[in-house]
């Protein structure tokens, strides 16, 4: 995997590490999310409607999206213990673990798409004016919407 480089270290390329003489130095590509979630069918369907992804991989509790452009998947995983997230944070309430941020040109067009496919649009906004619109996906996890 990792291979000591000898001479001069290399340029810097996007999606590699640049490293010194006394390193190891190897490729490391972030391939995929894994979204921890209820039922991983019903969130990976409200994804792939979403944002147009096929599913390329199904399992029991366990499926996988792919861009057909390429880049970074999405996989969704069921939990049995999986307990919806609160946001706006509450003390000891269950807090999310992260948010998707998908950039948008029509910003009204795809809060109206998003909300067709399932997700419900959070009644706490706090940049909405800004374009950024918050909204929950099918197992409540939160994400955004927002002006590129």
């Amino acid at each position: 995997v990792g291979k000591p480089w000898k001479g001069d270290p290399p340029q810097k390329i996007e999606g590699h590490l640049k490293c010194s003489k006394e390193e190891t130095c190897m490729e490391i590509h972030l391939r995929t999310v894994v979204v921890d979630c209820e039922d991983a069918h019903r969130a990976a369907h409200f994804y792939s409607k979403l944002l147009g992804w096929p599913i390329t991989l199904e399992e029991p509790d366990w499926v996988l999206l792919r861009d057909p452009k390429g880049g970074t998947g999405l996989s969704f995983q069921t939990e049995e213990d999986y307990v919806r997230p609160v946001w706006p944070e509450e003390p000891g309430k269950p807090m999310k673990m992260l948010h998707l941020d998908f950039q948008v040109d029509d910003l009204p067009a795809a809060a109206a798409h998003a909300l067709a496919c399932g997700a419900v649009k959070s009644p706490q906004q706090f940049l909405e004016d800004q374009g950024v619109i918050v909204f929950f996906d099918t197992e409540g996890h939160p994400f955004c919407l927002f002006l590129n």
